[in-house]
């Protein structure tokens, strides 16, 4: 029986398989697999997923997250709930 896939990246359903394997294939620092991948790109800006890719990072490549262009959090300007952005007040 296959597990179902870790997601990692629950704004933009990156699973934890596809941040592991473009990272090895690249060589990634944390922004380009961002950009490759787009994990932390989606509603909460990174919050809850940018320590685990600079992890993944760290462990798949060895480059610590200091050693590249920072990966910064977007948060929304204010918080937005769901149902103003369904079109219900």
């Amino acid at each position: 029986m296959e597990s179902d896939p870790i997601i990692v990246c629950r704004c933009e359903e990156v699973t934890l398989q596809e941040l592991h394997e473009t990272a090895k294939s690249y060589q990634c620092s944390s922004r380009e697999l961002k950009l490759r991948t787009r994990a932390g790109m989606g509603y909460c800006g990174g919050r809850t997923c940018r320590n685990l890719i600079d992890m993944i990072v760290n462990e798949v490549t060895g480059k610590s997250p200091g050693h590249s262009i920072p990966l910064g959090y977007q948060p929304p300007v204010r918080p937005v709930t769901f149902g103003l952005l369904g079109g219900h007040k």
